[in-house]
């Protein structure tokens, strides 16, 4: 398990019952960066990387 998952598992027990949009996370994560600057690149990797999983690896 990394480090990581524990942040992954908490948020899926505390919050894993909830809908929404991804609008409402995208508006989450820009906050955080806000308060956050230091982990700008990752969000920024992380939201890249969710916009394109359904683009052809091919392109």
């Amino acid at each position: 398990m990394y480090f990581t998952d524990r942040g992954i598992e908490e948020l899926e027990n505390r919050r894993g019952e909830e809908e929404v949009t991804l609008g409402w996370v995208a508006e989450q994560l820009r906050t955080f960066v806000d308060l956050n600057p230091d982990f700008e690149v990752p969000v920024e990797r992380l939201a890249t990387w969710l916009a394109r999983l359904d683009d052809d690896e091919d392109e």
